[in-house]
């Protein structure tokens, strides 16, 4: 048996990790304290740990959204939202925390109104009928540097998105 990070028993067996190439993230609900959710990504595969505890492995470069939040008694204590690309074996990664083993890190914003802002970015992106997991990483990074800089960011538009395509067909 083996401990969850609430404390609670799992079997070993349900503990073991999904894949070594695979990207895992740990998601986590408890209501009205804490919840870790994907914003949006290809999920490969899942493990459920317990009721409140879950495990979501996704594919090398895989792009993901990580939504974490938590709160007490007086109301939200931290917010935050990563974007990331999942690895390859031996490629080099950030450490994210409950993303095993890391990510590229395209963007990572804390403090509730700036991450309400990258949320409304992927309703953008989603807006004009595109996947957020299939537009053009820079975008994510010009997003986060705005935000960052306290500044608007670019609407991402199927003209971008068109160059974007074209890029990568090129081989970038």
């Amino acid at each position: 048996m083996t401990q969850s990070p609430l404390g609670e028993r799992v079997p070993s067996s349900i503990a073991a990790p999904l894949r070594h190439d695979h990207t895992e993230i740990e998601l986590i609900w408890i209501e009205k304290r804490l919840e870790y959710w994907i914003r949006f990504g290809r999920i490969s595969g899942e493990r459920i740990l317990t009721r409140k505890t879950r495990i979501l492995s996704f594919r090398p470069d895989a792009v993901i959204a990580f939504v974490r939040w938590s709160a007490n008694d007086y109301g939200t204590v931290h917010s935050r939202i990563d974007i990331l690309r999942a690895v390859r074996s031996r490629e080099p990664y950030t450490t994210v925390p409950f993303v095993r083993p890391g990510g590229e890190l395209l963007l990572s914003i804390q403090g509730w109104p700036r991450v309400r802002s990258v949320i409304e970015a992927i309703d953008q992106v989603e807006s004009v009928g595109l996947d957020p997991c299939d537009i053009a990483p820079d975008h994510w990074r010009h997003v986060h540097n705005r935000l960052s800089a306290g500044e608007p960011f670019r609407a991402y538009t199927a003209e971008r998105h068109q160059a974007w395509l074209k890029r990568k067909a090129l081989g970038q």
